[in-house]
């Protein structure tokens, strides 16, 4: 049977009438019908609401409808509704069809044509529920004969094999199905009905039985009192009960009375009618018509909030900075299967001195931003891209901005790092499996719901929760949407999207869709050029240093502490860095007296001048690899220690080693034994070991998968909801042959490539058709009636009025075009 739409929606929505206006719905006889009496508005909200369908673009409205029933566009547009839209459709899913509007209202309220119904939070939501599943094309009809489309009636519709979340059960009809007539008439006799040998009229009065409520009162003051607890075990599901091969005596009451069927052998059912008498009439024990509001948490002054949110910022470029840098030089390995290893993520998460699991949110970003990648060489590593470079010479609000800016659309997941996939494989941070499509759409409604809450107050995550689960039910019937809300909060607060739980005023912005660095500039600090030296060997950073600053005192020392101020502590193995990188001692005096606020303390300009002191006074070079040494005794305590048998050494001369290791493990070993051995040329001179910043070939950042196709902008669908009327039009309308001299065959002008795209672009603005000369691959030529709609990459789609269908045509293959008038269509 055909399917048929409502096309005006629910006029009454929200206004708590018992029903919705009409608008002669029920002329309609198919969902094409009613689809094709909308105006262009509805159909490309319908559009928007549902992109698939738009998809390719439908020829015409039976196409349309066609494609809006089939079942994987019925099951996405199921999954994005609210939980009193969804049990809507579950309480028609479950109703005689067609359904009137005051039935529907009953199972959804209990009231059946009661006046204490007025005040029901459901009886007001229902006409808003019901224009919304109207709207997106899953519901149709009038007030009088309601109809869910037949796909999602049986996607919804309870079964043995797929329960319903009304916890109802089969029908009195399907429950006795395959049930003997004998047995039948056996029911029927026993619940005090009259005999008749015709199967479907016995079936017929037991369900007008269990649907008159006085009768069925009257029979069930009969039943035994432990019959009762029995129905009350069933009656809001499962509906489905096991029995021994003896039933107990009020079990066998129930079925020798048709109140419980056989399901199987061993297996009985409540039918759906006599459950919803003993319901009151109710689909679902709660429903939830309204949604559940979100709870302040804590109350802020917003600019605490941002000023928390901005500290959270700075850190996170500090960390950003300093996990990349690390990865300069020697990488770490891309595993075969792709991602990073549990050994490299916790080399990371310390030199970070954080978690594994903050670690791995802290490298998906980088990646997310495309500031690191695998380089994709035949040992392939991961190291920073060339727009690190650029990334780290901008201002830090906008360095900011580009993390944030990444991070929202994002679909890889962090949180998910250890976890197990369907196949038993472990996921690793940076593998090929993180991505999941729900996650931006839930880490903006986080955001959005903290936005709608006064300014500078925080959520409960509880009431959060709940209002998530209430807008997406399907969805939220795995932990998953939720622990992506955890995730998002997590992940807001060490970013700087919010501030004490709180959406900070970037935060906002970056919601919107505004730049969010010109509100985060004037809250983070100045950039500062000096320290404070201390005498315990430490040196503290008030403030975030400028990049010629930070970049030298990297290298000579290494970073305590994060925070407000960064703490740096000088050690002998910081410094040798500093010599070995090509600064001398009194390099490094000058600029620590330079950059200091304080005197340099005497214990680290001593440090600096024992260091350089022994620095280079053993020197490597390649023999493999040797050791020479001005002082003899030197040379005999390295060959006595026992530490340096893996280096194959033996004496050369009194002031010379000769080693079975290539020179950078000598000079590694050495250092290791706690000495400042240099590296020497062939020529003596001391090498400088600045080792290169390896990047990657230029890399774009990875794209997000998308959670389906994404929403058409106004111009396609304006152009989709033409194509569908054009297409309408040609196959209903009485074809007339084109006027003489007007494009008929054989007259069509050639035209310049730039006329034919001038031309079919402005017939795609204005939804005009065009004639068009077309040579296709085996050079056949023909000439096409065609209304544009897209015209990109070299194509343009548009209904073929000759062919009946919207096709693609190559623009290089139109030998040439000429405008068509309306009336030659």
């Amino acid at each position: 049977m055909p399917e048929a739409s409502s096309a005006a929606g629910s006029p009454g929505a929200g206004t708590g009438r018992s029903a919705p206006a009409t608008t002669g719905a029920g002329a309609h006889r198919s969902l094409a019908e009613a689809l094709r009496s909308r105006d262009d508005a509805s159909l490309a909200a319908l559009l928007r609401a549902r992109p698939d369908l738009v998809s390719p673009v439908p020829g015409d409205v039976t196409q349309l409808a066609t494609r809006a029933g089939t079942r994987a566009s019925v099951v996405r547009a199921l999954d994005r509704l609210d939980r009193f839209a969804l049990q809507t459709a579950e309480a028609l899913a479950v109703a005689p069809e067609p359904c009137p509007y005051p039935v529907l209202e009953s199972l959804l309220t209990g009231h059946l044509g009661a006046s204490d119904a007025a005040g029901d939070p459901a009886r007001a939501a229902l006409p808003g529920a019901l224009e919304t599943l109207r709207d997106q094309a899953l519901v149709w009809g009038d007030g009088d004969r309601l109809r869910l489309v037949r796909t999602a009636r049986e996607l919804l519709a309870p079964s043995a094999q797929r329960p319903s979340p009304t916890g109802l059960g089969p029908t009195t009809a399907e429950a006795t199905a395959g049930m003997s007539p004998t047995r039948i008439q056996e029911i029927v006799l026993a619940a005090g009905l009259p005999a008749t040998h015709d199967p479907v009229s016995a079936v017929t009065a037991l369900t007008a039985l269990f649907t008159d409520p006085e009768r069925m009162s009257a029979l069930l003051d009969e039943a035994p009192a432990e019959a009762h607890q029995v129905l009350g075990r069933l009656v809001w599901g499962p509906p489905y009960g096991e029995v021994t091969p003896s039933p107990t005596p009020p079990v066998r009451w129930l079925r020798d009375r048709g109140l419980l069927l056989p399901a199987s052998a061993r297996t009985v059912v409540l039918p759906r009618e006599v459950a919803l008498h003993l319901r009151g009439g109710l689909a679902h024990r709660d429903t939830a018509p309204v949604a559940p509001a979100v709870a302040v948490h804590r109350e802020h002054r917003p600019q605490a909030v941002d000023a928390n949110a901005a500290g959270q910022a700075l850190a996170a470029l500090s960390t950003v900075e300093e996990l990349v840098k690390s990865w300069e030089h020697a990488g770490p390995p891309v595993l075969r299967a792709g991602g990073l290893s549990v050994r490299d993520l916790k080399r990371a998460a310390a030199s970070l001195d954080t978690t594994e699991s903050s670690a791995s949110f802290w490298i998906e970003l980088a990646y997310a931003a495309g500031l690191l990648a695998s380089d994709g060489e035949a040992d392939e590593r991961y190291a920073p891209t060339p727009a690190f470079d650029v990334w780290t010479e901008l201002p830090p609000a906008e360095r900011w901005s580009v993390l944030a800016a990444a991070w929202l659309p994002a679909t890889r997941t962090a949180g998910l790092v250890g976890e197990q996939d369907t196949k038993g494989r472990t996921l690793s941070t940076l593998g090929p499996d993180l991505d999941r499509s729900a996650a931006p759409e839930v880490r903006r409604r986080v955001l959005e719901l903290l936005g709608e809450l006064p300014e500078g107050a925080s959520a409960d995550p509880e009431t959060l929760l709940a209002r998530l689960a209430w807008e997406r039910p399907v969805r939220g019937a795995s932990d998953l949407r939720a622990r992506l809300a955890h995730w998002t909060l997590t992940e807001a607060e060490v970013l700087g999207v919010t501030g004490r739980g709180a959406l900070s005023g970037p935060g906002r912005a970056l919601l919107e869709h505004q730049d969010p660095a010109p509100l985060l500039a004037p809250l983070l600090p100045e950039p500062v050029d000096h320290v404070l030296l201390q005498a315990d060997l430490t040196a503290v950073a008030p403030g975030p240093l400028r990049r010629p600053l930070g970049d030298t005192l990297a290298v000579l020392a290494d970073v305590e502490s994060k925070g407000g101020a960064t703490v740096y502590r000088f050690t002998p193995g910081s410094v040798r860095r500093a010599l070995d990188a090509g600064h001398a001692a009194a390099d490094l005096h000058a600029f620590l007296k330079e950059h200091s606020r304080t005197p340099v303390p005497q214990p680290l300009a001593y440090l600096i001048d024992d260091v350089a002191r022994r620095h280079g006074h053993l020197r490597v070079g390649a023999a493999s690899s040797y050791v020479r040494c001005d002082d003899d005794s030197v040379l005999g305590e390295i060959l006595a220690d026992k530490r340096s048998a893996g280096l194959g050494l033996r004496r050369l001369a009194p002031t010379v080693l000769a080693a079975q290791a290539e020179p950078t493990v000598l000079l590694d070993g050495l250092r290791s034994m706690g000495y400042a051995p240099a590296a020497e040329s062939r020529t003596g001179d001391v090498l400088v070991s600045r080792a290169d910043a390896h990047r990657t070939p230029a890399r774009s950042a990875p794209a997000p998968v998308p959670d389906g196709p994404p929403v058409p902008d106004a111009t396609l669908l304006a152009a989709a909801v033409r194509a569908i009327r054009a297409g309408d039009l040609a196959a209903t309308a009485v074809r007339k042959e084109p006027a003489a001299g007007t494009g008929v065959p054989g007259e069509l002008p050639r035209t310049s490539a730039a006329e034919t795209l001038a031309t079919v672009q402005a017939a795609a603005l204005t939804g005009s058709a065009v004639w068009i000369g077309y040579v296709n691959a085996e050079g056949a030529a023909s000439q096409r009636v065609l209304a544009p709609v897209r015209v990109e990459g070299g194509f343009v789609t548009g209904y073929d009025h000759t062919a009946d269908e919207v096709r693609t045509y190559a623009l290089h293959r139109i030998t040439g075009v000429a405008e068509l008038e309306d009336e030659h269509l």
